[in-house]
């Protein structure tokens, strides 16, 4: 009678496993969301010298006529810098998430680009995209400050988005994520520093978590 009884739990274990795996994107790589916050961080830090930068260029200018261009001429650089920065944190980490996953599905035996993979991808991209055209206009405003919060809550809300076919855990990462942008909505002053522990350090700890709760064994 037990062992009957182990073998129809068993069998229910392993039904709902089955589900869960036809229902749940399970290849993200924990290892993936810490290189991302290493790149985040390196990124953050030539952004930091580079603010700096022209910063004593303004101060250590004279205003005389023209000045005005130049200085507009100086902010421009500053932002196809930025951009570029933050474009090559964005490859690398897309990059780095497809390689690790991809080899993390291989050695699972199932495809990275199944039916639950794209529907994390279009429920991730949604929000994304919002985001995306809020940031370039408040670029296009001239409001910067806003740029650094809105990343870290359209981020966060696009992960709880995504959550539902994913691992739960990013569920509350993303939570962390928006409760920060909202919190550096209200500290305007400190954008950079806000989206450096966001993207940077929590990426790093989100990773550490998953890798060790799913794929330390």
């Amino acid at each position: 009678m037990n062992t009957d009884n182990t073998q129809h739990l068993e069998a229910i274990q392993d039904i709902r496993n089955m589900m869960k795996k036809s229902t749940r994107f399970l290849s993200l790589n924990g290892l993936s969301g810490v290189f991302a916050g290493i790149y985040a961080l390196i990124g953050a830090t030539l952004a930091y010298f580079r603010i700096h930068d022209i910063n004593d260029i303004i101060a250590n200018s004279k205003f005389e006529p023209g000045m005005s261009t130049n200085y507009a001429s100086v902010r421009l650089d500053f932002y196809i810098f930025f951009f570029l920065v933050a474009g090559s944190v964005l490859v690398l980490s897309i990059a780095t998430a497809y390689f690790l996953s991809n080899k993390k599905a291989r050695k699972q035996g199932q495809k990275l680009f199944d039916h639950t993979a794209w529907r994390v991808l279009i429920n991730l991209s949604i929000p994304l995209i919002a985001g995306g055209f809020l940031c370039l206009a408040f670029l296009y405003h001239g409001t910067i400050a806003y740029i650094a919060p809105a990343m870290l809550l359209f981020y966060g809300m696009a992960l709880i988005n995504a959550s539902k076919y994913t691992y739960d855990d990013i569920r509350y990462f993303g939570i962390c994520q928006s409760a920060l942008g909202l919190v550096n909505a209200f500290d305007l002053g400190h954008g950079l520093y806000y989206w450096a522990f966001g993207f940077g350090v929590l990426h790093i700890v989100y990773g550490l978590i998953m890798w060790n709760k799913y794929e330390r064994k």
